[in-house]
């Protein structure tokens, strides 16, 4: 095994269009498990922790350019008002001192549908910034995944950032897992409100071949809140809306029965998770909304 270690972009470009199959590593949170289990054995391992533009961030005025290598701990720390639902995921992954070196590129890269920014970034709409030597483009996260442990990135591209609109309402992010800490997910589910557009995107994680969103429960939500006119009212969420919305993100998962959870119990889980995520980002938005006299 051949280990590579580039001091710029520029040249972590020149050697994955060199080495088309060279794994790049910066974390190392996901590889050099596969690798000590003999599971993977790459020819080359590309060394990424030289180039710190990786590892920096900047809040723009609509959005976050998140750096592929940024920690979450960083996230959590700096970032949880621009970035709230993926600052809540960013706290269930794994140890301290996992989320010191982890970061959102890696859970992109490897593709898991178990990866726990994956929810945050599918509800918040994130795109995906991926170069090469051809040079940059810019991938919408729902297209980005394309099955069990693969993604939208050609042979020779690495991935440089990820693009997130900064919150323009509450998110709300939640895991279900065998305890409460070093725990892959058993299900995950991420909600984010979108006041200014008035819509309501989802995520779910550990429940399909690749992260999913729940299409036709969003457009169900936003048919209701609309024709409710409870962005305008402020009335609580009816109990028959948030059931259907619940049932209808169960009905989005395609699950499987593994050594965490049966296919049965991870909708019912996705389930509860989508009525008691909904149920805390509304109640957050009436109240923000009354605050400032909207409703």
């Amino acid at each position: 095994m051949d280990f590579l270690r580039p001091a710029s972009w520029e040249e972590a470009l020149a050697a994955k269009a060199a080495h088309p199959a060279a794994v790049p590593i910066a974390g190392g949170t996901d590889v050099m498990v596969e690798i000590n289990f003999d599971h993977r054995r790459p020819e080359h391992l590309m060394d990424l922790n030289r180039i710190g533009e990786l590892g920096e961030w900047e809040v723009g005025e609509e959005s976050v350019r998140l750096g592929a290598a940024v920690p979450y701990t960083a996230i959590m720390e700096h970032l949880r008002g621009e970035l709230p639902g993926l600052a809540l995921a960013s706290h269930t992954v794994a140890s301290p001192q996992i989320r010191n070196r982890g970061g959102v590129g890696g859970n992109l890269g490897t593709a898991s549908p178990a990866g726990d920014a994956h929810p945050a970034l599918l509800a918040a709409g994130a795109e995906v910034e991926a170069g090469s030597v051809r040079g940059s483009r810019l991938i919408p996260i729902d297209a980005f995944y394309t099955g069990v442990k693969r993604n939208a990135l050609a042979a020779d591209e690495l991935i440089r950032a990820v693009h997130i609109r900064k919150a323009d309402g509450p998110q709300q992010y939640s895991k279900v897992g065998t305890r409460n800490a070093m725990v892959i997910a058993v299900c995950a589910f991420g909600l984010a409100l979108h006041p200014a557009s008035r819509t309501v995107r989802t995520g779910i994680g550990s429940a399909a071949p690749t992260p999913v969103r729940a299409r036709t429960a969003e457009e169900f939500l936003n048919a209701a809140l609309d024709e409710g006119g409870f962005w305008d009212n402020g009335r609580s969420i009816t109990p028959s809306v948030a059931q259907r919305f619940a049932e209808l993100c169960s009905a989005a998962c395609n699950p499987v029965d593994d050594v965490r959870g049966t296919a049965g119990y991870r909708r019912h889980a996705v389930g509860v998770l989508a009525r008691r995520t909904l149920a805390w980002t509304w109640e957050s938005y009436r109240g923000t909304a009354a605050a400032e006299g909207g409703v």
